[in-house]
């Protein structure tokens, strides 16, 4: 009786050491990034709504700049942001991979992604880009373009020299003339049109996939108040750059250092910030979009792609901190 005894108090005295489950430690720092590809960061930053309504809980903010969605997906993977904007495409890509993140907002959706050319280059169809250099960010919307545009008029990728460069440098080397294409990204897109004189070969607001806010689940599982706050910050900076786009494209001008035309470009006529709740819209999206995944090899042939979408796409939790206009 005296071991029984024993072994209970061990038992008792076990328990009590461990952690109190569903109840998180305070919340010292916030990790998030920032991208000229999505002005609402921008304008949240520059208005530190985030560091106002988080100041009560005692935790700071700490902003990292994301080139493109393959930077922002890498962050959440390592552990060195909580939160990252990225293209939807690109997080299933980077989901299917074994990126632990889930996306409960929707920062926009843009037609960030083209086919470009110089102005002056004898390319005039898709069919043209066989055995050219293209330009590209691997893991990024304008990549998955590139790829879904091959594709449609029965192109692989081994059709086309992929050079791999990161969205700024991708322009600059179209523009020298060491690539005949680039799958550009809004601001450098827009600043290679407008000031470089370059062409866009191919358009399809269909091929780009919306603007997601993703955050690492193991985050949104241990801090969903925080997450709550960071989303109800987003929708005051969403709901004041649709009332203010000038203003919002002289924030991007002043951040990504391009003209204001070039930012008054992609914000008033490529950016649509209506609707920030996923929903069956951007399931669907997904699902039109994935199977050049599988059709590339960039994913495991017996992924269940249904499945990591619906892990992916989280439809219920922002609903609560939408604005409705």
């Amino acid at each position: 009786m005296q071991r029984r005894e024993l072994l209970k108090l061990a038992g008792v005295s076990a328990l009590a050491s461990l952690p109190k489950l569903g109840v998180a430690a305070p919340l010292k720092e916030l990790r998030l990034d920032y991208a000229y590809y999505s002005p609402t960061s921008l304008a949240l930053r520059r208005f530190g709504w985030l560091e106002e309504a988080l100041k009560e809980d005692g935790t700071s903010v700490k902003w990292v700049l994301s080139a493109g969605s393959n930077r922002a997906l890498e962050y959440l993977n390592a552990n060195s942001i909580d939160i990252g904007s990225s293209a939807g495409l690109a997080a299933l890509l980077a989901k299917a991979n074994g990126n632990p993140i889930t996306s409960p907002y929707i920062f926009s959706r843009p037609e960030w992604t083209a086919l470009v050319v110089k102005k002056d280059s004898p390319i005039r169809t898709l069919a043209d880009l066989k055995g050219k250099k293209v330009a590209a960010t691997k893991g990024t919307d304008p990549y998955l373009f590139l790829l879904r545009a091959q594709a449609s008029v029965g192109l692989k990728r081994g059709d086309i020299e992929h050079v791999g460069l990161q969205h700024a440098d991708g322009r600059a080397a179209l523009e020298q003339g060491k690539v005949d294409a680039w799958a550009g990204l809004d601001p450098h897109m827009a600043a290679s049109e407008l000031e470089g004189g370059s062409r866009l070969l191919y358009r399809n607001v269909a091929f780009n996939t919306y603007g997601f806010l993703n955050v690492r689940e193991d985050f949104l599982a241990a801090q969903p108040q925080a997450v709550a706050k960071v989303i109800k910050a987003y929708e005051k900076a969403r709901s004041w750059l649709r009332a203010h786009p000038a203003e919002g494209a002289k924030i991007l001008a002043e951040e990504a250092k391009v003209s204001l035309p070039v930012a008054l470009l992609q914000i008033k006529l490529r950016s649509d910030f209506s609707n920030p709740q996923p929903s069956s819209e951007h399931v669907k999206a997904l699902q039109l979009a994935a199977p050049i995944l599988k059709d590339e090899g960039l994913v495991r042939p017996d992924t269940d792609i249904v499945r990591v979408i619906g892990g992916l796409v989280d439809t219920r939790f922002a609903a609560p901190y939408i604005v409705r206009a």
